[in-house]
C-alpha cells in the first residue's frame, strides 16, 4: 500500500519549477552547491524535495549573505538560498502567484507577466506631463523591513494550501549565515536573492500601498516598480498632504520613509512658471527633469522627460572600462571584441535608447573611443595616432557597419571624439 502524504504537491511541478530554476541559472548557495553538481544526481534531488515538501519535513537552508556595494558606498544584503531551496521555493511560488496576480494593481509593475520598468516609466513620462507635482518615494531597507506577522496574514487571504503558508513561514525566518559561517536570526524582512521574495514583497506593498492609495485617494495616481514609487499630484498642498499620509501608513506598517530621499518635485516645463528647489527627480534608472525637446512643427521648446541617469550612464562607463579593451584584449578581432560587447550594449539600448535616445547615444560613443585605444595597441602604426586609429575605425564601420550592435544603430565613429 502507497505511503499517504499529509500534503498532496504533484511530482510534475517539482520538476517544472526545477527547469524555471535551471532556465534562470540559479547560483549556489551555503552548502556550495552549483546546478551543475545539483543535476548529476537531479532524480534523487528532485525526489527529495518533493518527499520533504509532501511530508511536511522540508526545512529550508540559512540563506547565504552577499554583499553588493551601493552607489552611496554602503552595502546591499543578498540572501541566496541552496539550489533544492531555490527548487522548493519556485514550486510554492508556481501555486501563489495565479493567485494573487488578478488582483494586483494595474500600475504595479514589478515581476509581473506583461509588465517591465520600461512600460512604468512610460506612464510616469505622461502624467508628469498631466501633473505638476510628484512625490518621489524612498522607504529604508525595504526588504529588510518586512513584517512577518503581515506578509503571512497577506498570503493567508490568497491561498488556504496548508503547505504554501507553512513554508513560506520558514523562508521568512530562515537565518542568513554570513562567510564566516556564524548565523544571523531574521525576525523581520525577506531576503533579497530569494525566489519567493518579489512575490511576497509586491503583495505586501499591494495591501500596505496600492490597495490604501486607491481607498484613500482615489484620484491620485501612482506608478510602482517594487518599492520604489512616485505619486503624481495636482498641487504643491496636495502632495504635502499626500506625502505625510503615506509616512503615517508605512509606519503602521513597519516601513520608514526615508526623509532626506522622499521628495516633492516640481515638473517644471514652458507652460509651468516659477522657481522650485526639486525639478528632478530618479525612477528606473531614467532622470526625469526639464529638457530640450522638438515639436511637430520643428519649433524647439522645454518639456519635462525622462533620459537615462546620471548614475546609470556611470555605470555604463565603468563597464566600458572594465571590459579593457585595449590593454587586456590586444591579442583579440574585432569580431571577438564584437562577440564580447553587442550583446551587453544591445541590452543598454533597448533599456536607456526608449526615452531621450540621443542622451543614451552620448554615453555609447564611449565605446568607439575604448575601440580605437584598442587598434593603437593593436597595431603600431596607430601608436600615438588617436584621429588615425578613430579614421580607421570609421572606414570599417562603414564597410562592416552590422559588424558592432553600436553601429548599427548609427552610432558610428567620428574622428572627433
Amino acid at each position: 500500500m502507497p505511503e499517504v502524504k499529509p500534503y498532496s504537491i504533484p511530482k510534475q511541478l517539482v520538476w517544472e519549477a526545477y527547469q524555471r530554476v535551471k532556465a534562470n541559472r540559479g547560483t549556489g548557495g551555503v552548502d556550495g552547491e552549483t546546478l551543475a553538481a545539483f543535476e548529476k544526481d537531479l532524480k534523487d534531488r528532485l525526489y527529495k524535495i518533493w518527499n520533504r515538501m509532501s511530508s511536511g519535513s522540508y526545512f529550508p537552508s540559512p540563506v547565504r549573505l552577499v554583499e553588493i556595494p551601493k552607489a552611496n558606498g554602503g552595502k546591499r544584503p543578498l540572501g541566496i538560498p541552496t539550489v533544492m531551496d531555490g527548487v522548493a521555493q519556485t514550486v510554492v511560488k508556481m501555486v501563489l502567484e495565479p493567485a494573487v496576480e488578478p488582483v494586483f494593481h494595474e500600475d504595479s509593475y514589478a515581476y509581473r507577466p506583461g509588465k517591465s520598468a520600461l512600460d512604468a516609466v512610460g506612464v510616469a513620462r505622461k502624467r508628469c506631463w498631466e501633473t505638476d507635482w510628484v512625490i518621489d518615494l524612498d522607504i529604508k531597507g525595504f526588504f529588510d523591513s518586512l513584517d512577518h506577522e503581515l506578509v503571512e496574514r497577506a498570503v493567508a487571504r490568497h491561498t488556504d494550501v496548508p503547505w504554501v503558508r507553512l513554508y513560506i513561514g520558514r523562508w521568512l525566518r530562515a537565518p542568513m549565515q554570513r562567510t564566516d559561517g556564524s548565523l544571523i536570526e531574521r525576525t523581520r524582512g525577506t531576503p533579497q536573492g530569494g525566489v519567493i521574495s518579489p512575490l511576497l514583497a509586491n503583495l505586501f506593498l499591494h495591501y500596505a500601498f496600492d490597495v490604501w492609495m486607491q481607498r484613500k485617494y482615489p484620484a491620485v495616481r501612482f506608478e510602482r516598480y517594487a518599492d520604489d514609487a512616485i505619486v503624481h499630484c495636482r498641487t504643491e498642498a496636495q502632495a504635502k498632504l499626500v506625502r505625510e499620509a503615506i509616512r503615517v501608513r508605512f509606519e503602521q506598517c513597519g516601513l520608514v520613509l526615508h526623509q532626506t530621499k522622499t521628495k516633492i518635485v516640481y515638473c517644471k516645463d514652458d507652460d509651468r512658471r516659477g522657481k522650485y528647489e526639486q525639478i528632478t527627480f530618479d525612477f528606473l534608472g531614467y532622470t526625469f527633469r526639464p529638457r530640450r525637446a522638438k515639436n511637430r512643427w520643428g519649433k524647439y521648446f522645454v518639456s519635462f522627460l525622462p533620459a537615462i541617469s546620471t548614475k546609470a550612464a556611470k555605470a555604463i562607463r565603468t563597464t566600458i572600462r572594465q571590459w579593457r579593451l585595449a590593454s587586456t584584449r590586444n591579442n583579440r578581432r574585432l569580431e571577438d571584441l564584437a562577440e564580447l560587447t553587442n550583446p551587453v550594449v544591445r541590452g543598454w539600448m533597448n533599456y536607456y535608447g526608449r526615452f531621450y535616445r540621443s542622451q543614451c547615444v552620448l554615453v555609447l560613443r564611449q565605446l568607439n573611443g575604448a575601440l580605437a585605444a584598442w587598434a593603437r595597441w593593436k597595431h603600431k602604426r596607430f601608436r600615438r595616432r588617436e584621429r588615425a586609429s578613430m579614421h580607421w575605425l570609421g572606414r570599417i564601420a562603414r564597410r562592416d557597419p552590422q559588424l558592432f550592435v553600436l553601429w548599427q544603430l548609427g552610432i558610428r565613429p567620428e574622428a572627433g571624439e
